[in-house]
């Protein structure tokens, strides 16, 4: 059965940020200084709801002086002006688009964090953030979200639709987890060490696949 659609993670595998400088890691670590403690579901929270710097020091009871919350919110603009896609993303893309191939992002993003990818990677046929969603990747709800959005069906039974693939950078998220909806998960790493090697290597093995 041919593959009709293809699903990228974003940081690791689609683009990098050149310059971090951490922002919502900054405002806990301000929580920390108050007394706040770290939660296991500090993370989650930042990425499954629609918080900016603010609402985040909200949600969390994070007292921050006005003068402080601006340099947080300067950092947050630093760091997503640094976001650049990886050299053989858009080549990739351009090579599936080009044969008809529905393509999405889905990736655990913060809110900021969205429209930037969506500015360096636009026109792709859905996106499929976690904080949009409401749910963090390896959750199912999160990839069935995304082939929705491409108006596909995860599984083994597709009818005419043909299968859905996707590519990433963590083992756990971007393979496995995808694989328990009957998505087709391949790991990426640039270093060669395992999966694929490089975007377009990948691009050409959908492309080639009957």
């Amino acid at each position: 059965m041919k593959i009709t659609a293809v699903i990228f993670d974003a940081f690791g595998t689609l683009a990098r940020i050149t310059r971090p400088t951490h922002p919502y890691g900054q405002l806990l670590r301000e929580g920390k200084r108050q007394g706040r403690k770290f939660r296991p579901d500090d993370m989650q929270t930042l990425m499954t709801h629609k918080l900016s710097i603010s609402q985040a020091a909200a949600w969390f009871g994070i007292q921050v002086l006005p003068n402080r919350l601006d340099l947080l919110e300067q950092a947050l603009e630093a760091e997503l002006a640094s976001i650049e896609p990886f050299p053989d993303a858009l080549e990739a893309i351009a090579m599936l688009r080009a044969a008809g191939m529905r393509t999405a992002i889905c990736s655990n993003l913060a809110m900021p964090y969205g429209p930037a990818i969506q500015q360096i990677l636009p026109n792709l046929d859905g996106y499929g953030f976690s904080y949009r969603v409401g749910a963090m990747k390896p959750s199912p709800i999160i990839y069935r979200t995304t082939c929705d959005l491409l108006g596909v069906r995860p599984g083994n039974d597709f009818g005419g639709h043909g299968r859905v693939v996707m590519i990433g950078d963590s083992p756990r998220c971007d393979r496995d987890g995808p694989r328990q909806c009957g998505i087709s998960g391949f790991l990426l790493r640039r270093d060669h060490s395992e999966g694929f090697s490089s975007l377009t290597d990948f691009a050409r093995v959908v492309l080639a696949y009957k």
